[in-house]
């Protein structure tokens, strides 16, 4: 029997904003980006209270809460703020997984020491607390499944052991859209099914859950009985894909427009891949359009980590779409990784070894002086924003991203 924990900052970027400046403490406060368009990413709890939520457009929250503060986010406090959360949990085990810039699950099995899971979870929270001035849930159980939940039945700065005593009753009447892995298009197939709680999804056979959901149909009803073989992952696993998207500061329709911005995402994919020696050998381009409809197209190509390959392969797959509308964002993404192979295998014609010298250079100026120190002419008229980061950001790896 393992004990793992989760932690999981309460609104963290919003908290991280307040704490840094006192006049916005207990004022109802929302975390947008430096873009027009831009959208909220976190909301302080005085702000939830009035009804907004993360992904709200700025108009909306603003009429729930019309003394809503708006502010723009600071990728750099948040990014400083994890690696020092992660100093912390590092003092009480070895085992860590970030699981996301705001959420890390431990395993504390052998950390007796320290004292029993329900203290150990709690000089965290007050090292959090005394260090950083910020709030945050903790949940304790047999796995990260159960940890999970816990921690998210404990909000905000909630403090939950589900111990095996306590399991059972707790999933017998718990709806299964609050188990975590189950999202809303699986929620409502078992709701038709008949099955609207954690309780009724473990004790349905396996086989028919198989036929309904066919491989993960056995993984969801050992889920329901509260069942998770997942354990932690102190590399994180290696990534799928390789992706960037941005929402556009206006739509955009005109060719010339959207080159710009694919070839600026193809970059930021592309300097990522070469950064950890990795290559993909699928293209994938996400279209939104402005009310919102969304979809993506694929091409398979030979594995390359080079700029202008993706960037050509992208705006030929453009070329294959039959634009309905103006597009609100764009997307570009590798897939199919793989490790890339030495320079002097790789580029034995003179044009390739230039021009793999010449990535190298650019990435190596731009690692040292930040993002888009040397940009390509083509998207100069889009360098001025500032993204948003990504819930997805490490403190180490590939997720780890320039702020």
């Amino acid at each position: 029997m393992r004990t793992i924990l989760l932690i999981d900052m309460d609104s963290f970027f919003a908290s991280v904003e307040q704490q840094s400046n006192p006049g916005l403490r207990g004022k109802p406060i929302a975390v947008i980006g430096s873009r027009k368009r831009t959208v909220i990413t976190t909301a302080s709890y005085e702000a939830r209270t009035f009804g907004v939520k993360t992904g709200m457009n700025m108009w909306e929250a603003k009429k729930l809460c019309p003394h809503l503060i708006f502010v723009v986010g600071d990728n750099r406090k948040y990014a400083h703020t994890c690696e020092g959360l992660k100093n912390i949990y590092s003092s009480y085990t070895s085992e860590v997984e970030v699981y996301s810039i705001d959420e890390a699950f431990l395993d504390i099995t052998a950390s007796s020491l320290f004292g029993s899971p329900l203290e150990i979870g709690g000089k965290i929270k007050q090292r959090i607390k005394k260090e950083f001035g910020l709030n945050a849930s903790v949940g304790i159980g047999p796995n990260k499944l159960i940890a999970k939940l816990a921690c998210g039945l404990s909000k905000p700065n909630g403090l939950m052991w589900m111990t095996p005593e306590t399991i059972q009753a707790i999933l017998e009447k718990l709806p299964v859209k609050e188990l975590w892995g189950i999202g809303k298009k699986t929620a409502k197939k078992l709701n038709s099914l008949g099955i609207y709680t954690c309780g009724q999804l473990g004790s349905t056979p396996a086989s028919f859950l198989r036929d309904q959901f066919g491989i993960i149909g056995e993984r969801l009803r050992l889920m329901g009985m509260g069942i998770y073989s997942s354990e932690i992952d102190c590399e994180r696993e290696e990534p799928k894909s390789i992706g960037h998207s941005m929402t556009l500061p206006h739509d955009i329709w005109h060719e010339k427009d959207i080159r710009a911005y694919i070839l600026k995402l193809s970059e930021m994919v592309g300097s990522r891949a070469r950064r950890y020696s990795l290559m993909g050998n699928v293209i994938s381009v996400t279209i939104r359009y402005k009310n919102f409809e969304t979809f993506s197209r694929q091409s398979r190509i030979t594995h390359t980590n080079d700029t202008h390959i993706i960037y050509n392969n992208a705006m030929r797959i453009l070329k294959g779409i039959k634009l309905k509308a103006p597009i609100r964002l764009l997307g570009i993404s590798i897939s199919g990784l793989a490790e890339s192979e030495r320079p002097e295998q790789l580029h034995l014609l003179r044009e390739h070894s230039k021009r793999h010298d010449l990535l190298r250079a650019i990435d190596s100026i731009n690692d040292r002086y930040g993002g888009a120190t040397l940009s390509w002419a083509g998207y100069m008229p889009c360098r001025s924003r500032r993204p948003v980061i990504s819930p997805a950001w490490r403190p180490n790896g590939i997720h780890r991203t320039n702020v």
